[in-house]
């Protein structure tokens, strides 16, 4: 297991949502580190609190009570401008529905968050390409999403991901919207990016998706608990079922 620096470390994280007259404790003193070279998966059914978890892991929500630090960072301190910053500099998103913009080809996709990085044109080319090359897309840089099957739209969500070259790789349910043979191919990825050095979080509700991670972090009513029943094992190679 890693023994990198800490990417995360949440201390008492405490989150209510106050629903119908109701108190909903969807984060109840969650406590977790996760060091640099991870790659973590939270597990847990619908309503666990897995969704609040990853909005304040990716920055797109703050906790009420508790410490939150992002590669170091007091998160809590910040204001949204300067949160959204953070997002965009530290954090790579990979979500379930990959949210691409149509009207744009594979590589414009990617090069957007550099935009807003500020990075110069000559190199948001490079390190789009770099990317898209890196999940094995080259030859479809020039095409849309709609041009694009759904194992192949979520490679360009990984590539744009990865072109920012953030600290932290955050994928929310990134096989959710996949059939099985393309969702193994897309963890077999993720495995790859980890082996290469990439900080993962892979929130799921798959005990099949998880068992690939190196660690599994259960979280049910808002508590967080250690997995430590199973060996991971790896994605499964092509051709097999998971």
């Amino acid at each position: 297991m890693a023994e990198g620096k800490p990417i995360i470390e949440m201390k008492d994280i405490t989150k209510t949502y106050h629903i119908g007259g109701e108190e909903v404790h969807a984060l109840d003193h969650a406590t977790l580190t996760i060091r640099e070279g991870e790659f973590v998966a939270i597990i847990g059914p619908s309503g666990s609190g897995k969704s609040t978890l990853m909005n304040i892991m990716g920055c797109l929500d703050v906790a009420d009570s508790g410490e939150y630090l992002l590669d170091g960072q007091a998160i809590e301190k910040y204001s949204d401008d300067e949160l959204a910053k953070i997002r965009n500099r530290k954090i790579g998103f990979v979500f379930q529905n990959f949210n691409l913009l149509s009207r744009m080809t594979a590589q414009e996709n990617i090069e957007l968050p550099l935009i807003y990085q500020g990075v110069s044109a000559n190199e948001r080319r490079a390190r789009a390409q770099a990317a898209i090359e890196r999940v094995g897309l080259s030859d479809r840089a020039k095409h849309k999403p709609t041009e694009l099957s759904g194992g192949q739209q979520q490679r360009v969500a990984v590539a744009r991901a990865l072109a920012t070259k953030p600290s932290l790789i955050l994928a929310d349910e990134p096989t959710g919207n996949l059939d099985s043979r393309t969702g193994n191919d897309i963890m077999r990825l993720f495995c790859e990016l980890n082996e290469a050095g990439n900080t993962i979080v892979l929130i799921t509700h798959s005990e099949k998706v998880a068992a690939q991670a190196q660690r599994r972090i259960r979280i049910m009513d808002g508590h967080l608990e250690e997995c430590e029943d199973t060996a991971p094992y790896a994605a499964p190679k092509e051709g097999e079922k998971a």
